[in-house]
């Protein structure tokens, strides 16, 4: 989905709207969802106290809160999961600081070169241990990609390690997108045909 201010993947909800749970805003702020194997302690919950983890993330990208804000939000209120579907999150703003917030385990703020997140707890991995597919080493790869890289990191770059840890078969990649903020552009390409990069470029006015 392209819109002025903002850059995502539709995720079609029950609600019968596309939310905007993958994406990036014109402002640099970045985010996305992940499904995994949820806990009782972030079942989703009602109330004044609490917030989803889709309704965070949503806010995020399209701007309606501020990192800062997302940040007080994770301090004061209880984080739980959609009513729905269970997920963690991963938001980023254009300054480089990011938080990783697994509801009922907690959230991690980080400002370092590279952040990443998986489908399974990374602040208590062990609680999620047992639900890794065999296999499933795309974390660890991309650890070590991103540990051997220069303090340079193109486009081109993003789009390799991206291209090495994509997913095939009946999980497949669907979209994988880069944000360059300098040049306030998307790149992005769909069903793992990396030969065919398209580009979408924020208008400011």
């Amino acid at each position: 989905m392209k819109e002025k201010e903002c850059f995502y993947i539709g995720i079609l909800r029950p609600d019968g709207t596309y939310h905007s749970y993958h994406g990036v805003n014109q402002n640099g702020n970045a985010g996305t969802l992940l499904y995994v194997h949820g806990n009782s302690a972030g079942a989703y919950q009602d109330g004044d106290n609490c917030m989803t983890i889709a309704a965070l993330t949503e806010q995020f990208i399209r701007a309606q809160i501020s990192f800062d804000e997302v940040l007080q939000i994770v301090k004061s209120k209880k984080i739980v999961y959609a009513s729905d579907a269970t997920m963690q999150a991963i938001l980023s703003d254009v300054h480089g600081r990011t938080l990783v917030i697994e509801p009922g385990i907690g959230y991690r703020e980080e400002q370092s070169k590279y952040s990443l997140i998986a489908n399974y707890s990374l602040i208590r991995p062990e609680s999620t241990r047992d639900f890794i597919v065999p296999g499933d080493d795309r974390y660890e790869r991309a650890l070590q990609l991103l540990d051997n890289c220069k303090n340079e990191f193109s486009i081109s770059d993003a789009f390799t390690l991206l291209h090495t840890v994509r997913q095939e078969g009946a999980w497949a990649t669907r979209v994988s997108f880069v944000y360059s903020v300098n040049e306030r552009t998307v790149y992005y390409t769909e069903n793992n045909h990396f030969e065919h990069i398209k580009k979408f470029t924020f208008s400011f006015e």
